[in-house]
């Protein structure tokens, strides 16, 4: 053990000083000093751990990182970095990168496997709510979870689940109502035909996980508690293609009572059945929705929980092509006409989809749960659960009001809670009220401020780590940085080199004519090529390119005399360009004719002219030159700035960098 003490005593100093180098300036540009490790952090990620090929050596390297430096630290001393344009193009990026950090990709990934195999099922359910707020005081919800208790009870004894929920369920859509003077039958409890993402993600929950026929236990949702009673359960019918002959039942006109309705829907439904060719003719004849009718009735493309589930109970018992009997609902009767049920895609198809879906939905709390809890836990999370109780009992109803006034007496140097050293008061929370407080008339003034609270927390917990992601996470310090120094570096370039460039007309001229002799054609041929499709046209085609006229003199022809498949062209052409130039002598005057291998189609070459090399012209060289002038520009530039921010690198601490690669 002393062997292991004196060793330990001997090597400690020496492995700190062998990383405490890499803490020491490597070079210097101006005023701003940069360390080996700093250097040796962006070699690494680009080089070391890097699947490139043609890795930089270290000399190498440091050469391109210090001229890209130097731009750098230019763009920062103009406040370039100070920019609503660059803040805000950074701040984004910055978001996206940090976006993992922040987020719990497997369990989002389990909410969306879930998501996509209650997909697969169209469930039709009833309930029993009982309501109560998300933030009631707990005997208040104790009472409400009581009353549910007994209302499940009553069903398992025996009575009517329709009679109980349109006695007691506070969901009004259970019993009758009268709109516009138009009677609405209740549902007595069925919320009909949905899949997953219609409701809320704990009813939704409670459903998926329910047995056909079963009474479950009273469901929590930020509603209340629901008494659920699974229906049915049956493949998922996805987009559905129908059409409709429709009858209107109003029991005001002595026309269209339901007695007469239902007659005259069985008629119809016959004679369909006599003659399955005339349903467009009976829908136009019949049917009392003018919208469809003009189209054989067709609605626009539904999914199950867009309609009555009387519609759809109907529809789930055919198949595509056929006719139903009258289906009654609370508009009338319907004779149903099934054209097609998508189903649902793979799941590698809905996946993008539903991921989009699960991070907008309540489900999206699932996980987000989970990181604060991590963040807790890591960050050292301490609250002080006495003093945000007692803040919390001096809320009063100006809360409530939206116009919150603190207390009398309240201590606003209070810690109500800590990350790591970090603390947080109630002035802060006070000021977070200030920012998010809305009227909320239908809550108690310390349930709306434990609401707030609760917010607040996780607001700061994400906040905080956030803030710390560059300490915590070195690769992403990295990333963020050259996110960083990429924009900036883009936004300079594009003011100092690329603009300047487009905009120095003049300076672009000049540089041409002191260059021009840099941009040479090679040898190159003038030549015409017709192109003849088929023999119909090919023997005047060739009787034409050899005679003595002009390229725009055989181009007129081919027009006026409409040769058929015939097309003709003008180009030039260096070595190497085309294998059929190639191969003909470059002599002027020269026709070679070149029938195809492969298709109908024939080429009669003419070389008209052979040119020797030469400058290209300036409309010629345009883009490389543009290109080349910008080089220039840069180089002119760069050396600009080695001059404004002088250059020192420690060569002994350069040579230790070498020495650990």
């Amino acid at each position: 053990m002393k062997k292991i003490i004196i060793f330990l005593a001997v090597i400690m100093p020496t492995l700190l000083f062998a990383q405490g180098w890499k803490s020491k300036t490597l070079i210097t540009l101006g005023d701003r000093n940069i360390s080996a490790g700093e250097f040796m952090e962006v070699y690494e990620k680009n080089n070391v751990k890097s699947e490139v090929i043609d890795k930089k050596s270290v000399d190498e390297y440091l050469d391109m990182y210090i001229n890209f430096k130097l731009k750098v630290i230019e763009a920062e001393n103009l406040k370039m970095d100070t920019l609503p344009k660059f803040i805000k193009e950074y701040n984004g990026y910055r978001k996206q990168l940090a976006k993992p950090y922040l987020s719990n990709d497997a369990a989002t990934e389990k909410l969306v496997e879930e998501a996509y195999e209650r997909m697969k099922w169209d469930v039709n359910a009833s309930h029993i709510l009982v309501k109560c707020d998300p933030h009631d005081i707990p005997a208040d919800t104790l009472k409400a979870y009581n009353k549910a208790l007994e209302l499940r009870k009553r069903i398992l004894n025996g009575e009517d689940f329709g009679d109980v929920a349109y006695e007691a369920s506070n969901d009004p859509s259970a019993r009758d109502t009268t709109v516009n003077k138009r009677f609405y039958k209740g549902n007595r409890g069925n919320l009909g035909y949905f899949t997953a993402f219609y409701m809320v993600y704990p009813f939704e929950s409670g459903v998926y996980n329910a047995k056909e026929g079963e009474l479950t236990m009273p469901v929590r949702s930020d509603y209340g508690y629901h008494i659920i009673r699974l229906n049915s359960k049956t493949p998922a019918c996805g987009i559905l293609k129908v059409a409709h002959i429709f009858l209107i039942v109003d029991e005001n006109d002595p026309e269209k009572t339901d007695s007469l309705m239902h007659a005259k829907a069985q008629n119809i439904y016959k004679e369909i059945e006599k003659d399955g060719n005339n349903w467009d003719m009976m829908v136009k004849k019949y049917s009392d929705d003018k919208g469809s009718a003009p189209h054989g009735g067709m609605l626009s493309p539904f999914k199950v929980s867009q309609v009555v589930p009387e519609f759809i109970t109907a529809i789930k018992n055919m198949n595509p092509g056929e006719i139903s009997e009258p289906v009654k609902t609370n508009y009338g009767y319907h004779i149903i006409k099934l054209i097609n049920a998508s189903g649902i895609k793979s799941f590698e198809e809905e996946k993008e989809n539903i991921t989009k879906l699960v991070e907008k939905d309540i489900r999206a709390k699932v996980s987000e749960e989970v990181v604060l809890r991590r963040l807790k836990k890591e960050n050292k999370f301490k609250e002080y659960i006495k003093v945000k109780d007692a803040f919390i009992a001096t809320v009063d109803s100006t809360l409530k009001e939206g116009k919150y006034v603190v207390a009398e007496g309240v201590d606003l140097n209070k810690v109500l809670f800590k990350f790591n050293k970090q603390e947080y008061k109630i002035a802060d929370f006070v000021e977070y009220i200030n920012a998010h407080q809305k009227a909320q008339p239908f809550m108690s003034a310390a349930s709306y401020a434990y609401q707030l609270y609760d917010e607040f927390l996780k607001d700061s917990a994400f906040a905080y780590e956030d803030a710390h992601l560059e300490e915590k996470y070195p690769d992403f310090r990295l990333l963020v940085q050259e996110y960083h120094d990429g924009i900036l570096l883009f936004d300079l370039m594009d003011k100092q080199v690329w603009k300047k460039a487009e905009m120095d007309t003049a300076g672009i001229k000049s540089f041409y004519e002191e260059h021009k002799t840099d941009y040479m054609w090679g040898k190159r041929v003038r030549t015409i090529i017709m192109t003849v499709n088929g023999n119909e046209s090919l023997e005047r085609a060739e009787e034409l390119i050899r005679q003595d006229i002009s390229f725009d003199s055989i181009r007129a022809t081919v027009k006026s005399e409409a040769l058929k498949g015939v097309t003709v062209k003008y180009p030039y052409f260096q070595a190497g360009d085309n294998v059929d130039i190639d191969e003909t002598e470059w002599v002027a005057g020269t026709v070679r004719v070149v029938p195809s291998t492969v298709d109908k189609t024939t080429k009669i070459i003419k070389i008209v002219e052979v040119r020797e090399p030469e400058p290209k012209t300036y409309k010629e060289a345009r883009g490389i030159i543009t290109s080349a002038y910008q080089t220039k520009l840069e180089e002119d530039w760069l050396n600009a700035l080695k001059l404004k921010y002088p250059k020192t690198v420690d060569e002994k601490l350069l040579e230790k960098v070498r020495n650990n690669y």
